[in-house]
């Protein structure tokens, strides 16, 4: 099987190719740079897998939650690509992706997946591998990281937090999930392939007009009152936490 896959919904730009048994990857920075560097870098993997567009089967791409422009990218790119050749898109969940990518990297099987969204809240999702795929157990949301929590019923036992939010935000969880282990994932382009193959196989491919991306959120940025507003209430909550930490010195 030959795939292309990429995604730009984060601050890094990843591609995957993918010919028969073979894998060619390759990752950047991304953010504002991906519009100028995607298809150019696409293009340079795939001659180094020696493949051109009309010979792949499927093109994959992380549709979203992610940032703004980031997924419009990648939606431009992969409809622009399978129109011009005729071949099928597979838009992939980003964060079923950060799953994917944690059980390649990590061994993991229950992702809580979450990434950062900005303006202090993040994007998540929990997922459960069984019987050789992931399964969904509530869809994705936006929302502060304090609001997070595993879906009703399940234990901490066997989950850990997935994604790229822990530097930001893991000092904001909910006690509940304090002790959850943090691991790095990203919605890499090989995770991407490893979704797609069977999504493929199950007659899952798109025509190119649907690629789409999957936006969880309508507001993309803050007011400049609403970036002040936020910044003291963290200034506030630092000092109360300082304060905190001398009394109990004290």
């Amino acid at each position: 099987m030959n795939l292309l896959a990429f995604d730009t919904s984060t601050e890094t730009l990843s591609i995957a190719v993918q010919r028969g048994p073979q894998v060619f990857a390759h990752e950047a920075a991304g953010g504002a740079q991906a519009s100028a560097t995607l298809i150019e870098q696409a293009l340079a993997l795939l001659e180094q897998a020696q493949l051109a567009v009309a010979d792949l089967h499927a093109i994959a791409f992380g549709r979203g939650p992610g940032a703004f422009t980031g997924l419009r990218t990648a939606c431009a790119v992969a409809q622009g690509l399978a129109w011009g050749a005729g071949v099928p898109v597979l838009p992939i969940d980003t964060l079923l992706a950060v799953a994917e990518n944690a059980r390649q990297r990590h061994g993991l099987t229950r992702a809580l997946a979450w990434l950062d969204a900005r303006m202090g809240e993040v994007y998540a999702a929990p997922f459960i591998w069984q019987a050789d795929a992931w399964r969904a157990l509530d869809a994705a949301r936006v929302c502060a990281p304090e609001e997070l929590a595993l879906p009703a019923g399940e234990s901490a036992a066997g989950w850990a937090l997935a994604g790229n939010a822990a530097s930001t935000y893991g000092s904001r969880l909910p006690p509940a999930l304090d002790s959850l282990p943090r691991l790095p994932a990203q919605p890499a382009a090989t995770a991407l392939l490893a979704l797609a193959a069977p999504m493929l196989a199950a007659g899952q491919g798109l025509p190119a007009e649907q690629a789409l991306p999957l936006y969880i959120r309508d507001k993309v940025a803050q007011t400049t009152a609403e970036r002040l507003a936020a910044r003291a209430a963290e200034a506030a909550k630092q000092k109360r936490a300082e304060q905190g930490r001398t009394e109990g010195r004290a």
